[in-house]
């Protein structure tokens, strides 16, 4: 199957499903990587699903894509492009309504699956825009709280569930920042399973094993 021309670029696997609407899993990708990174879960995830995986929308030289900029420097250290950062947040949000028009999918039914800066913009998704989001896969990521829509927390959060993991090892995003789910989410009175890993920045096998099984049990 082609692609149909929406928004972002995006590789897709179809549902095995041959009749009624179709639930989707959308997949995120991390700073500097691309749509093909992630959709290598494609065959491993559950047949009944369209699996589409986004190309974030800024291009990095010489290669790769980012959702935002991170930018390096000697005064701030290290910091993210928060408004780089929410205008990606509604890009994603318009192209999930797209796919869902173009593939006829089950807009009730919907998974993002983030890793990394993937997993921020999915977090900022599904908080910001909850009637959009039943399932959020949050690998390796940490909730910004800049990113999220202005009243998020009067919205109904209540269908939403989250699968969070991180590295015990993430050299590349403190273990601690993603510490803070748990509270956080349970602060809003969200559904939740956090789990850590013996690895770095990353997914193991038995990393996907386990958010593939939580999955298969909420679709």
């Amino acid at each position: 199957m082609s692609p149909t021309p929406l928004s972002l670029e995006y590789l897709i696997r179809p549902s095995q499903l041959k009749t009624g609407k179709i639930p989707a899993i959308f997949l995120f990708h991390g700073y500097g990587s691309n749509e093909e990174d992630l959709f290598s879960f494609a065959p491993e995830l559950p047949e009944e699903l369209m699996v589409i995986s986004v190309r974030a929308p800024y291009d990095l030289e010489p290669f790769g894509h980012a959702w935002y900029a991170i930018n390096f420097d000697a005064e701030q250290g290290k910091w993210s492009d928060d408004v780089q950062a929410r205008e990606s947040r509604d890009k994603i949000v318009k192209f999930i309504d797209e796919a869902i028009t173009a593939y006829d999918l089950d807009a009730e039914n919907i998974t993002l699956l983030g890793f990394s800066q993937g997993t921020i913009l999915s977090y900022a998704v599904a908080l910001s825009y909850p009637e959009k989001v039943k399932n959020v896969i949050a690998l390796s990521g940490y909730i910004n709280e800049k990113i999220l829509m202005d009243g998020y927390a009067e919205k109904d959060l209540s269908h939403l569930d989250f699968y969070a993991s991180h590295g015990q090892v993430d050299q590349v995003i403190p273990l601690e920042w993603a510490q803070r789910t748990p509270d956080f989410l349970e602060q809003l009175g969200i559904a939740y399973t956090y789990e850590e890993f013996p690895i770095g920045h990353g997914v193991s096998q038995q990393n996907f094993l386990s958010f593939r099984k939580w999955l298969v049990e909420r679709l």
